[in-house]
Parts: structure tokens; sequence; C-alpha cells
């Protein structure tokens, strides 16, 4: 038996970090109960690495602890309560902040205020970047199309970057909770995407129609347009295809597929979102600033459309073979720091599959609630790596780490990590259309 391999991160959030603490100690009351011990000399080469261990408890106590965590977390996140914690900024966590000046002047007052507008009262750190945003990345793209300089355009996509990530998640929270202010601002609600997204590499409404309108009704199965299915989801030739035709096609399998499922309206109305983005982005190339348009606008679009594809790709790259339309079977839960603590807990992709409607800061609670289900449905929980780096390890063969980065749930507690490392591998396999037929209906395969 091995224990998990790496040490938490110590940038977790406090809610993955209580996720994870009582994940590892069932791992570690399994080991004591079957009277197994860690052997990392027979794991692999690393196995000079401190590996992280626990005192193991007893069911009864372990129940109670269970318990006792979820009940915090609630109340982190109940407003009412005097262990309410809000989200203010990404990068450090609201109690933590222990300036008494900083905190009595700035950040209470904003918190009060931040409170006040958003439509959640967890959710002040969307306020937070709905004005970073203002202040830096719009200036920065007024300025560029009145006076372009070539450091300028560089410096500009590279700040973009950094943002787009957390800014997608924050749209992501968006376009299925139908905003993030309350409705005295729901004019400002409303309009901002139409300002930020195309600066953040959206095309206009294209994330809100393919992600909610599509993605979610068919949760990766084989009318899903991004599907990883029909993939070997370890070959870097498939994920090119997979890659390419998102890129370059996707204006155009869109409406098609709305218009296939007899939804002539969503047809419409994503074909024109999409077509009216490419209009005004020739439009400003053409005629008004062919350089900042590059780099306000066409750089960010090329980067992200990679992101999402590189995202979705390891969000579903591990398919169960014999139940792959379930939720638990197809997607993963990611407990790192990327995902979580900059991305509003985008990790927890599972959970975000089960219920499309759960605020971001429920995940946690809604997972460890779930806990013994997650076990009994054998889903796959990984940490210490986020999905971009899920990607390019199976695009590598690299199975040995990210068993390493596996938290074994239920039966798969009993493998080595070469018996994890093989389990995943079988997870990436291309199915055939006589299996797709078998699994989901003849109506979704492409029988000859």
């Amino acid at each position: 038996m091995v224990n998990l391999y790496f040490q938490p991160d110590a940038q977790l959030t406090t809610q993955d970090r209580m996720v994870l603490d009582i994940l590892q100690k069932d791992y570690d009351r399994h080991k004591k109960v079957n009277g197994t011990e860690q052997q990392p000399s027979q794991d692999s080469e690393d196995s000079g690495k401190k590996h992280t261990r626990f005192d193991s408890a007893s069911p009864e106590d372990a129940q109670e602890a269970e318990e006792q965590a979820l009940a915090h977390l609630k109340e982190l996140n109940n407003p009412t309560s005097d262990q309410f914690e809000p989200t203010v900024f990404v990068t450090v966590d609201y109690p933590n902040i222990t300036n008494p000046l900083l905190r009595k002047y700035i950040v209470e007052p904003y918190v009060r205020w931040g409170r006040s507008v958003v439509r959640v009262d967890t959710d002040v750190v969307m306020l937070t970047h709905l004005l970073l945003y203002l202040t830096t990345s719009i200036p920065s793209a007024i300025y560029l199309f009145y006076n372009f300089h070539w450091w300028h355009g560089p410096l500009h996509s590279i700040m973009q970057l950094y943002y787009m990530g957390s800014y997608t998640l924050m749209m992501h929270q968006h376009i299925h909770m139908r905003g993030i202010l309350n409705k005295a601002y729901s004019a400002v609600d409303l309009a901002f995407p139409y300002i930020l997204d195309p600066m953040m590499g959206h095309t206009w409404n294209s994330y809100y129609f393919h992600h909610v309108k599509h993605h979610h009704v068919e949760g990766n199965g084989p009318n899903d347009l991004s599907s990883t299915i029909r993939y070997q989801r370890d070959d870097v030739w498939h994920f090119l295809h997979y890659l390419g035709r998102f890129y370059f096609l996707i204006w155009f399998d869109l409406p098609r597929y709305f218009l296939r499922t007899r939804k002539p309206e969503l047809a419409l109305k994503a074909g024109a979102c999409e077509i009216a983005s490419y209009v005004c982005l020739y439009t400003l190339f053409t005629y008004v600033n062919a350089r900042a348009t590059v780099f306000v606008f066409l750089v960010p679009l090329a980067i992200m459309r990679l992101g999402l594809m590189i995202g979705n790709w390891g969000q579903h790259a591990f398919v169960d073979e014999t139940e792959p339309d379930s939720d638990f079977r197809s997607s993963i839960t990611v407990i790192d720091v990327a995902s979580n603590r900059y991305c509003f807990n985008d990790g927890y992709h599972t959970s975000h599959h089960l219920n499309p409607m759960r605020h971001w800061r429920d995940h946690p609670i809604a997972f460890l609630a779930q806990k013994s289900t997650y076990s009994s449905e054998h889903a796959l929980v990984f940490y210490n790596i986020d999905y971009l780096m899920i990607t390019f390890s199976l695009l590598a063969k690299n199975y040995e780490h990210l068993a390493k980065c596996l938290v074994p749930m239920g039966d798969q507690m009993e493998l080595s990590m070469k018996e994890r490392a093989e389990m995943l591998r079988s997870k990436t396999r291309k199915f055939s259309e006589e299996e797709i037929a078998a699994k989901w209906g003849k109506q979704f395969a492409k029988l000859k």
C-alpha cells in the first residue's frame, strides 16, 4: 500500500484543506484497519520525499469530525453567522488580513459596501475583479488604440492572460446564476460582459450558449461538440484534432447542433453573436487600429480557445468504461491551488455537473456531504495538479505522476501506485461506435 504522495500545497483554501484532511484521514484509517504499512521504497524512485501522515481515528470519531467540518463550512457561508467569511480577494483569505488599520478603514468598509452590491454575500471578490478590470484592462486597451506602442501591446496581452482564468470562472458563475450583482445593478450586470468578454478572449455570448445550453445538456456524451469520448485522450494527434475542430468550426457547429436538436431560436442567436463578434474584430482591425486589435482582442481570443479546450480535455479525459454517462464517472474533482483559489472552485467539476446551479462556495460542502457516494461510484479525485497539467501529463503518457496525484477513495485504496496508473490509463481509451451505440443508444452512434 502507498500513502498520499505529496504534501498539501500551503496556498490551499481553508475549505480545500479541510476536505483533503478528511480524505487523508480516511485513507490512513483504512490502512490501519487492514493492517497495511506504507512502503514507499516499492512505489517510486522518489520515495525519499516526505509523505503526509495523519493519526487514525475510530469510525465514530471520523463521522463526528466530518459532521463538524460540514457544520463549519456551512457557517463560513452563512451571512448571519459570526463565523461568516466573504471572499474578498483570491490571493489572500479574509481572516489573514490582520493589519488593524487596514481592516478598520479600508477592508471592512469595502466589504460592507461590496455585500450590498453583489448578489451573494460571499462574492465580494467578484466586485473586486470588476473594479480591477475597470481600472487596468479597459484604460490599457483604450490607450493602445489611441497611442499604440510595441512595448505596451505584449504587456497588455500578458496582463490579460493573467486575468483570463479568474474572469472566465467569474463568468461561469454569471452565466449559471444569471448574474453576479444584485438587482439594483442589473444594468451593469447585463452590460459588462459585452465589454470585457472580447478583451478576455470570448466572443459575445458564446460561452453561455456552448456551456449552459449545450455542454450541460449533453454532458460529454456523443452528441456533445466538446465530448472527449471519440478520442484517445493520451494521444497528441487526437488532441490536436479536437482542438482544431473547436478553433475553426465551432462558429458553424454550434448553430448546426441547435438546428439539429430543433432549437432554431438558439441557433439564430448563437450564430448571430458569433458572426457579429467576428465582424466587429474585422472592422477594428481593418479600419481602426490593426496593431491594437491584435493585442487587445485577437491574441486573447487565440489563447482563450486553446485554454478552454485544454481545460475541458482534462476535466473529461477519464471516462468510466462501464458507466460513461454517469456524472461521477465522466468528470473529476481537483483539489489544488489554481483551480479553486483563483478560479472559484472550478476543481469541483463533478459537483458542478451534478448541480450546475450550485454556488461555487457550496461545492466543498456538497462534496463532503456526498463523499460516500463519490466513493461507491468510483469517482476520481486529484490533488496537487490542475486541469492544464492533467492534460499535459496525459499527452506525455505520464500516468505515474497522475497516479501520485490521485486521492484514493473506496476500492481505489487497495491499489498500488502501479495499479492506480493502469486504472487511470484504462479510462482514457477511445470509445468505438459500437460501444457508443451500446452505452448511449444507436441514435448517437455513427454506425456504417
